[in-house]
C-alpha cells in the first residue's frame, strides 16, 4: 500500500491546497473573529483531538486501509506507520499563538499557510534551476514573495499607514524566509516554518522601532 501513497517530492496538488486552506482559516478567524484565549482553547482542543485520531489511526491499520480511497489526497507514504504532519502543524501553530503577539503570530501563521504550498507548487511544476536537490530557484522566489506580502498585508493592517520601514521589514521577512528554507533541516517544516518566522519578525519590528 505504501507505493499507492504519494511522497513529499510528489505535487500532490489536494494536499497543498488542504494545507493552505487550513492555515488560511485558522489565520484568517484570528483576525477577524476570535480572540487570544478563544484561539487557545480551539486549537487545544482541536491537537488533542487530531492527535487521539491520529494513534488510533496508526494502531489500526486496518482501519486506515479502509479509508485510503479517501485519505490517499491528503496522505503520503511515509505518513501511513506514524502521526500525519497535521500533527505538527496543529501543534506549531497552537505554540505561535500561544507564545507571540497576535500580529506576529498572524504573520507566522499566513507564511506556513500560504509560502509552505505554494514554494513547493511553483517548485515542482516550474522550477528549472536547482539551488539543492530539493529546492529550485523558482520555489525559493515563490517563497520569498509569499512571506514578503503577508508580513506586508498584516503589517499595513495594523499600522494603518504607509512607512518605508514596514517595506523594509517585509523585504527582509522575505529573504530571510526563502533562505531559511533552503536549510537542510531534519525537523519538519510545519513546525519550524511558523515559529521561525514569527520570532524573526519579533526580533526585526524591535530593532526598526515598529510597535503594533
Amino acid at each position: 500500500e505504501d507505493k499507492e501513497l504519494p511522497t513529499r517530492h510528489n505535487m500532490q496538488i489536494m494536499r497543498r491546497l488542504f494545507h493552505m486552506a487550513n492555515g488560511f482559516f485558522i489565520a484568517t478567524l484570528y483576525l477577524i473573529s476570535l480572540n487570544h484565549s478563544q484561539m487557545v482553547h480551539l486549537l487545544g482542543t482541536f491537537a488533542c483531538a487530531l492527535y487521539v485520531v491520529e494513534q488510533v489511526r496508526v494502531a489500526y491499520p486496518e482501519l486506515a486501509g479502509k479509508l485510503l480511497p479517501f485519505t490517499r489526497l491528503i496522505m503520503r507514504a511515509e505518513e501511513q506507520l506514524k502521526e500525519s504532519a497535521m500533527v505538527p502543524y496543529a501543534m506549531a501553530v497552537l505554540l505561535t499563538i500561544v507564545a507571540f503577539p497576535k500580529h506576529i503570530a498572524l504573520v507566522g501563521i499566513y507564511s506556513l499557510a500560504i509560502a509552505d504550498p505554494l514554494s513547493a507548487i511553483v517548485g515542482i511544476k516550474f522550477g528549472k534551476n536547482k539551488i539543492t536537490p530539493t529546492r529550485t530557484v523558482e520555489g525559493s522566489l515563490a517563497f520569498f514573495l509569499s512571506i514578503f506580502m503577508v508580513t506586508l498585508f498584516i503589517l499595513l493592517g495594523y499600522n494603518g499607514k504607509f512607512e518605508l520601514s514596514i517595506f523594509i521589514v517585509s523585504f527582509l521577512m522575505g529573504t530571510l524566509g526563502a533562505l531559511f528554507d533552503l536549510i537542510p533541516l531534519k525537523l519538519d517544516d510545519n513546525m519550524t516554518i511558523p515559529l521561525f518566522t514569527s520570532a524573526t519578525l519579533w526580533i526585526i519590528c524591535t530593532v526598526f522601532g515598529i510597535y503594533i
